[in-house]
């Protein structure tokens, strides 16, 4: 690791000269030997840059250090990192560099130039059954599966460099036997189906996607009028847009972290192995502590279960913050919602909260499908249904078998929540909104609630991971069942990308991390600012405070009732309705003096849906009877 000292400072931009050494601060932090190295690089350049190095800082720098009658472009990973970028861009007094993101470039080229009228979402997927006319085959619903693999296909296609939908074998994006054997049998239709859509929205029949005017800007081979192209967070880039950014003439750099590429499952690349530019490095964090950057570094050695790997090795020169911003990450959807629940009604005196993204997002699924359809097909209230698709399911088992054969993972969350909360689904969101403040009251927010998608770029004080991530345990138990089986799955590029999805939540802290223990890899050792967690064995998802443990140690209040003991988790929704088939047998007396006193004495949900064999929902909504924290 370079040594730190005094340094060349950044070059001006209008002079193109080094400034004085004594103004070699950028923001009071001193540059680096590897920031100065790329600021006076010349030529095409990777820069490959661990989380927290300060590569906003340092591309800024470089764009600085450049003649400034020359053309800059820089490419943001999305509109809020635009905003920001051009806000820093612009108080560096650097007029020469335009800042836009990917979409942004190709709506000035596609949509304007072709007057088409954009789609602020994508197709539902009964609209897509209806433009297209698809017919079922006798089983149920195959027009809905057949329409749900089109829309995916299509946005296989935009992603990617191809020109023709023939080129692509869209089989290859499909990891589950079962959605496997469908497509295959149906792949006709499908690549069909998804070049008449292209077509309709090509002619301007129908309302185009964002993919789309993405992929036809990549078709018609722009050429950029820019002297440098900056192009930023690569590793998440499409390979259309990697296209682009190849094809042009200027210098090119490229920014990114081989190790935070977590969006593969949009057909994102690792464009910085794309590439046979001259790599530079930064591998100091000015986020965190050194404590953060050696777990960081131990979690992404778990990539050696996958093959050959080279070690990282991350210097953490953060010092923390007192400012106090605490954050919950998740994986997934459904483990941030079931967090976040748990944490409102675990913690009565809570009184604001906020969620990256907006609440709403994580109640509707991509194409609009929302959580109350769910709920209302699972009640049999069809009238209320809004959703196309949902309303012709009889019942929610029809749903299980769509999800089945399409692998439709949001759906798949919204059927889970439904079962685990019921109808108190409605009270339960609508005070998560109540608690939810506004983006202009953000500081007030007693916690944070974000995936790792929704966290990317993001940073805090104080994180709190859900246990929802991959564990080197269940890396270890794939391997093993694949090595005396080939034939069970070991998807080398999504078991990668699992491991990258702990590292960036990790990497968000900047001072102190909750991990739960079975996160940690085993070689890790001890530190006052990782805070190892023990789990709960009663649910997947849950980080239970040291209070639970302590209150599961008492001698059960109100009557002899013996305390029951967390059992093995019930992970599949048929297994949960085992689990907790007295749901909904009458409340006693009895009942409810021991739930109010074990609530009363810090009983978390997750704990108390364990001790009297009721889903979560149903505890809810009798601490809600009880008068407990819901008005």
């Amino acid at each position: 690791m370079s040594k730190e000292k005094q340094l060349i400072p950044p070059v001006s931009a209008k002079t193109n000269t080094i400034k004085n050494a004594n103004t070699s601060l950028v923001n009071d932090q001193q540059l680096t030997e590897q920031q100065v190295a790329i600021i006076q690089s010349q030529g095409n350049l990777t820069i490959n840059a661990v989380a927290g190095s300060g590569k906003t800082t340092t591309i800024i720098e470089y764009a600085a250090s450049r003649p400034g009658n020359t053309r800059i472009l820089y490419i943001a990973f999305n509109k809020s990192v635009k905003l920001e970028a051009a806000r820093k861009f612009a108080a560096r007094e650097l007029s020469n560099v335009k800042v836009e993101t990917a979409h942004s470039l190709a709506y000035k080229h596609v949509v304007f130039r072709h007057d088409y009228k954009v789609r602020a979402k994508g197709y539902k997927t009964g609209e897509i059954v209806e433009l297209l006319g698809l017919q079922g085959t006798g089983e149920r619903h195959t027009e809905y599966v057949i329409a749900n693999h089109i829309d995916k296909f299509i946005t296989y296609f935009c992603n990617s460099d191809k020109a023709r939908v023939q080129e692509l074998n869209y089989l290859d994006t499909i990891t589950d036997p079962k959605t496997k054997t469908f497509v295959s049998s149906a792949y006709s239709i499908i690549e069909n189906g998804t070049r008449l859509l292209l077509a309709k929205m090509d002619k301007g029949e129908i309302e185009i996607t964002h993919d789309f005017y993405l992929k036809k800007f990549q078709l018609s081979a722009p050429v950029l009028p820019f002297d440098y192209i900056l192009f930023d967070e690569a590793q998440d880039a499409s390979a259309a847009m990697l296209h682009v950014f190849l094809s042009q003439k200027a210098t090119k750099v490229i920014v990114g972290d081989v190790h935070q590429q977590i969006y593969a499952w949009r057909h994102a690349i690792n464009s910085l192995h794309k590439t046979n530019f001259n790599t530079l490095q930064l591998s100091a964090s000015f986020r965190f502590g050194q404590d953060i950057a050696d777990l960081a570094s131990e979690v992404l050695y778990l990539k050696s279960h996958l093959g050959e790997f080279q070690p990282v090795s991350i210097t953490g020169k953060g010092k923390g913050n007192k400012n106090v911003v605490k954050a919950t990450i998740a994986r997934t959807n459904l483990g941030l919602l079931l967090k976040a629940i748990d944490y409102v009604t675990d913690n009565r005196k809570v009184k604001h909260i906020y969620f990256e993204g907006n609440i709403s997002s994580y109640t509707y699924a991509d194409d609009g499908t929302s959580l109350y359809d769910v709920l209302n097909l699972h009640n049999g209230k069809y009238e209320n249904i809004q959703d196309k698709m949902i309303r012709s399911m009889k019942n929610i088992d029809e749903l299980e078998d769509y999800i089945e054969k399409t692998d439709d993972k949001q759906l798949s969350t919204m059927v889970e929540i439904v079962h685990e909360y019921g109808n108190e689904i409605y009270d339960i969101l609508k005070l998560l909104k109540k608690l939810h403040t506004g983006d202009e009251e953000r500081d007030k927010a007693e916690m944070i609630f974000s995936t790792v998608h929704r966290a990317k770029g993001m940073e805090y004080d104080v994180v709190y991971l859900v246990n929802d991530f991959l564990s080197e345990a269940k890396l270890e138990e794939l391997k093993e069942k694949h090595q005396i089986d080939p034939a069970e799955p070991f998807n080398i590029a999504k078991l990668n990308e699992d491991i990258n999805l702990l590292y960036v939540a990790i990497t968000r802290a900047r001072r102190d991390l909750y991990i739960p223990e079975t996160l940690v890899p085993k070689t890790f050792k001890s530190s006052p600012y990782i805070h190892v967690e023990k789990v709960e064995k009663t649910r997947k998802f849950d980080n239970s405070a040291s209070k639970d443990k302590e209150a599961l140690a008492k001698k059960s209040p109100g009557g002899n009732k013996q305390i029951i003991k967390p059992a093995t988790p019930a992970y599949t929704v048929l297994q949960k309705r085992e689990a907790n088939k007295d749901a909904y047998k009458p409340w006693t007396a009895e009942d409810d003096q021991q739930l109010q006193e074990l609530y009363e004495d810090g009983w978390s949900i997750a704990n108390l849906t364990t001790q009297f064999k009721r889903t979560k929902g149903a505890i809810v909504a009798r601490l809600k009877k009880l008068g407990f924290f819901m008005d």
